[in-house]
């Protein structure tokens, strides 16, 4: 029997938590982010900033300048933690089996559970909507893979003019390669701007073209990743959902909102730098003493 993988992604999730907080913010264009000045960025956008071309990533005076009304709303990440916090609670509350991929996204594994999947899975999108005030996107699908994808063509599929889509997608099992065959092969994992253009270069442009390729010439082509290539764009994606992860890094680091080459500057804080991770490390130790497999922490 097929297992069904459910793909949910929550809508604009920074942004609206701060709708939560602020109805006011509802319909307008605005960004969660730093300020201009100092080197901020986008980290969140409303659908309606998205209408003039802001997008997630972009540098915030370039936001500004695509839509002169933006309104900067200061990033709150503890607040956005403990929304989803309260998501997982909800999605845990259906499976154990769930795979938290970053603070705004999951996967669940349905397959042992005795209901209709597709009901469930509108059922739990209305929850999050009506219990908790958050939109979402939902994918079904025979794995990982596909689910992800279906999620992201339901919400470029939607309609909706500067609203959240609240897209849902199904693929039924065994559609898996025809669901993806017309799609740009750049929405395949494994598919940057480097190999889009290598694959443009030899006429492949949907994910069916590099389907339709013989797998031995994309191994020859691309190495190991053409063996992936080619399972991925015939939707084969046997991983498994995993539950906890092990940290394998702590980091740390800092943007100055101008240039800075004074040395004495630079020193203090690469030391409170090195304070912060042998903090983070030195708690990871204990943590690993209680727990022999801790949990990958959430990011913002």
């Amino acid at each position: 029997m097929p297992r069904v993988i459910l793909h949910l992604d929550l809508d604009a999730f920074f942004c609206s938590v701060e709708e939560i907080q602020n109805p006011a913010l509802r319909g307008q264009p605005f960004a969660v982010g730093g300020k201009p000045d100092e080197r901020g960025v986008v980290a969140s956008c409303s659908y309606a900033a998205r209408a003039f071309g802001v997008r997630s990533a972009m540098p915030m005076s370039r936001a500004l300048r695509l839509c002169r009304n933006l309104i900067i709303v200061p990033g709150r990440h503890k607040l956005y933690r403990e929304h989803s916090e309260k998501v997982m609670e909800k999605l845990r509350g259906l499976t154990p089996l769930v795979e938290q991929i970053s603070i705004d996204e999951a996967f669940l594994d349905l397959s042992d559970i005795q209901a209709n999947k597709t009901r469930l899975a509108l059922d739990l999108q209305r929850i999050i909507q009506t219990e908790l005030n958050l939109p979402s996107s939902v994918g079904i699908a025979s794995n990982k893979l596909v689910a992800k994808i279906a999620t992201e063509v339901g919400k470029k599929s939607s309609k909706k003019k500067n609203e959240p889509p609240f897209g849902f997608t199904v693929v039924p099992a065994g559609d898996e390669a025809k669901f993806l065959a017309p799609l740009p092969a750049d929405m395949l994992w494994g598919v940057g701007p480097k190999t889009n253009a290598r694959l443009a270069e030899l006429g492949i442009h949907t994910i069916g073209d590099i389907a339709a390729w013989p797998q031995k010439e994309l191994i020859h082509l691309f190495g190991e990743n053409g063996r992936e290539l080619w399972n991925h764009a015939n939707g084969v994606d046997n991983r498994p959902i995993v539950t906890e992860y092990e940290t394998k890094s702590v980091s740390q680091e800092t943007t100055f909102s101008v240039d800075i080459r004074d040395e004495k500057t630079l020193l203090k804080t690469l030391r409170e730098q090195a304070r912060d991770v042998a903090r983070q490390l030195g708690a990871f130790k204990f943590c690993r003493i209680k727990q022999p497999t801790a949990r990958h922490p959430i990011g913002g």
